[in-house]
């Protein structure tokens, strides 16, 4: 007789099932194509900065930072075109602030050996407040006509799905790449299982912690530009927002383990559509901010001791740089 694998991932997936199930049926205006397009939609920025988060905790860290990375660079293209650069000069800019924002934080991590989740959370506050003191005039930044020629990342649709949709879907297909095909993918999970056996295998665990935390920089300026051109704006202020913590609850929720060298983009897929549903649901029931964040508050503290029990860490596989 066959046993079945109750994984975290499957847990979730009938979860999933269940509250989509019951909303469809019990919420009125839940189950209407406009309604799930825009739940979709909604959750697609969610989605591609999970995908940041998940290839550096699947290599045993966490970027608190994503959020910054998000709004300043990305906020950073939008003032530039708005005070007359180019258009390919401003986009230089910022992915060039993105890339060594990823560098400083890879290097603290790995070379001067900080805990990650102390890291992010600095360089973090340091990229946003730099943001505010020196890069933008105003806390929301308008998209500028001239960066029209970018507009397309967030605008339109293809097949009748927005944007924003198809982009997360790209950004999943090209890390299932990496993480799957090539041999830095493998590499990150072997980081994240043990680190200690990776670098006694010869294999340059230092720099492959560094690129982690460069591509989930440049992921977080693509999901910027994404959102931006969606919305016409750059709420530059969203890094005091409690969007980490929904990144987080995806991530940990999906089933990848905070102990590392677990999970994939499917984990991040079906912990987007969870909690897209429960936001989406929620604000259908309009439910007070504060009642959303205490939910979620509760969810995320129940994710992460599940993930304790079915991802415990040991003496043997714990280093310095741990969360």
């Amino acid at each position: 007789m066959m046993k079945l694998h109750w994984s975290q991932q499957t847990i979730v997936l009938l979860i999933f099932c269940v509250l989509f199930a019951g909303f469809s049926l019990f919420l009125e205006g839940f189950f209407q194509l406009q309604n799930l397009l825009t739940l979709l939609q909604n959750v697609a920025i969610l989605g591609i900065l999970g995908l940041g988060m998940a290839l550096v905790v699947i290599g045993r860290g966490i970027d608190i930072s994503l959020i910054a990375a998000l709004a300043v660079p990305a906020g950073l293209v939008l003032q530039m075109v708005q005070n007359g650069h180019e258009v390919l000069t401003a986009c230089a800019a910022g992915a060039a602030v993105a890339l060594l924002f990823g560098l400083i934080n890879g290097w603290l991590i790995a070379y001067a050996e900080v805990p990650s989740l102390f890291t992010t959370l600095a360089s973090g506050l340091f990229l946003a407040g730099l943001g505010q003191v020196a890069f933008f005039q105003l806390d929301v930044v308008q998209w500028p006509e001239r960066l029209n020629a970018i507009g397309w990342l967030g605008r339109g649709a293809v097949l009748g799905l927005p944007k924003p949709i198809v982009m997360f879907a790209l950004v999943a297909l090209a890390m299932t790449f990496f993480l799957r095909k090539l041999r830095l993918g493998l590499f990150v999970y072997a980081l994240g299982d043990n680190p200690f056996a990776a670098r006694a295998s010869g294999l340059s665990t230092r720099p492959l912690m560094v690129l982690q935390y460069v591509l989930a920089a440049l992921i977080g300026l693509f999901a910027g530009l994404v959102m931006a051109a969606s919305i016409d704006t750059m709420p530059t202020r969203i890094f005091n927002s409690t969007m980490i913590y929904d990144v987080i609850l995806v991530v940990v929720l999906g089933g990848i383990g905070l102990s590392g060298g677990r999970g994939g983009v499917s984990n991040v897929l079906i912990g987007t559509l969870l909690i897209g549903t429960l936001l989406n649901a929620m604000t259908i029931m309009n439910l007070s901010y504060s009642v959303q964040n205490i939910i979620k508050g509760v969810i995320l503290l129940i994710a992460v001791v599940i993930d304790s029990i079915l991802n415990p860490r040991n003496e043997e596989t714990a280093q310095q740089g741990d969360i």
